[in-house]
């Protein structure tokens, strides 16, 4: 098959969508091989979404005021300080914290679920098609993995029996799957952990910036996310839930800040947040995150549903009318599913056409196996796969251009010529001009 693949070709809807929000890189032209400059077009959001414009601006006006936070007297100290405090209180509101539950600031989604692995008292039981953040940090205590079955419904019934077989402190799933999209129903897992005596911890790293996660309603126990995937990448993500654990338990962090007093044989440390963010706080990235949420709230949960629903429909349409294209899938029963898709071909390397994308047709894309290994090696008949992802700054055209791109891809190969490095495929003559920064 070769020429265009678009979502109208198959009989999927003619919807016109564009962008839902601003971001910083609308517009963006990238250099392409041959000298060209085209629009780019960012299917790559799931590892890190570009900043909200609205985002930058806010950074752009509180720099400024930068100072260091807590005890300071100066004005750009107070106002730092409650630029943190604040936007505690914001991500509290967004996620729907209980009333006593902590806020902790945190680097991203992997530092607040190793954070949360030094202070669960006992094991903690995951499934098998966790990313690695959700994966790899529960050891220390005793790690049980249980192996996602065909089916949603089987893989609760998997886990009910996995508690009935052995107690357990937490289980930790992720809120969706970052290589299927797959959205798993965390309420009734919740249920299930209590009615074993167990906790439910949650990794949003990719539920969060596209749908609006309520702890308290939910029965969430513990919520992990990063900014960077939520249109602040600022560096900076949150650990929200229970405080009994995470006053119980070693500081996350030893350092100023994390405690009451020091003496040369001990320290006695703090409770609450502070008990875990010893150093000077990322000010800025907290202020990009919170600051996120709002515009996320601004811009609606159901026109966030709306226009993601769309641009899914019309990827997943597009991709069904390539022949020797198959997209990975975790369940038979999903019904509910993310902007995301990772496919495998029949033939060929999903890494050079990913390399072809970008250079020759300014498209990013990911290629690999997108730090799941387990699940990917469990699901996938190759040994990579590639991943188109959506966000608020996406368009119909945006998919549309990937579709054509892909299905010229797959049925001719690329243009020009390429090279299997140890940095992966790189095209043999690359005219393209760095960026005057690199």
């Amino acid at each position: 098959m070769s020429g265009s693949a678009t979502a109208e070709s198959v009989g999927a809807p003619a919807l016109r969508t564009g962008p839902l929000a601003v971001l910083d890189d609308a517009g963006l032209e990238v250099p392409v091989l041959g000298g060209r400059r085209v629009r780019h077009v960012n299917l790559d959001v799931a590892a890190s979404a570009p900043a909200l414009s609205a985002v930058s601006a806010h950074v752009a006006s509180v720099l400024p005021y930068y100072s260091s936070v807590h005890r300071g007297t100066g004005y750009p100290s107070q106002a730092s300080t409650a630029l943190v405090d604040d936007a505690r209180a914001v991500v509290a509101r967004h996620v729907g914290a209980r009333r006593d539950d902590l806020v902790v600031f945190t680097r991203n989604t992997t530092d607040a679920l190793n954070l949360l692995a030094g202070v669960v008292p006992g094991e903690t039981i995951v499934l098998d098609l966790e990313h690695h953040a959700n994966l790899l940090p529960w050891e220390r205590r005793g790690r049980r993995v249980v192996v996602a079955r065909p089916t949603v419904a089987e893989t609760i019934d998997a886990l009910a029996e996995e508690l009935r077989r052995r107690p357990a402190a937490l289980v930790s799933v992720t809120g969706a799957s970052n290589v299927t999209g797959e959205v798993l129903p965390v309420a009734a897992i919740a249920a299930l952990a209590h009615e074993h005596g167990a906790r439910l911890a949650v990794d949003a790293a990719q539920l969060l910036p596209h749908r609006r996660v309520d702890v308290a309603t939910s029965g969430i126990d513990y919520l992990a996310f990063s900014g960077h995937k939520a249109y602040a990448p600022y560096g900076a993500g949150a650990l929200v839930g229970r405080a009994d654990w995470l006053d119980a338990g070693p500081a996350h962090l030893q350092g100023g800040g994390a405690v009451e007093s020091v003496r040369v044989d001990g320290a006695t440390w703090k409770s609450g947040a502070e008990r875990h963010e010893a150093g000077t706080p990322n000010v800025l990235g907290i202020a990009a995150l919170a600051r996120a949420l709002v515009e996320l709230e601004r811009l609606g949960d159901r026109a966030r549903r709306e226009h993601e629903d769309a641009l899914t429909s019309r990827l997943h349409g597009g991709l069904a009318g390539i022949a020797g294209v198959r997209v990975i899938r975790g369940f038979d029963d999903a019904d509910d599913r993310l902007g995301i898709a990772t496919i495998e071909l029949e033939r060929g390397s999903v890494g050079l056409v990913a390399a072809a994308l970008a250079a020759e047709h300014g498209i990013s894309v990911r290629a690999g196996r997108f730090c799941a290994h387990p699940f990917f090696d469990r699901v996938a008949s190759r040994a990579n796969g590639l991943r188109a992802s959506l966000g608020a700054g996406s368009s119909a055209d945006d998919v549309d251009c990937f579709v054509d791109a892909l299905a010229r891809l797959v049925a001719d190969g690329p243009a020009h010529e390429y090279d299997r490095t140890p940095a992966g495929w790189c095209p043999r003559v690359d005219d393209r001009p760095r960026p005057t920064f690199a």
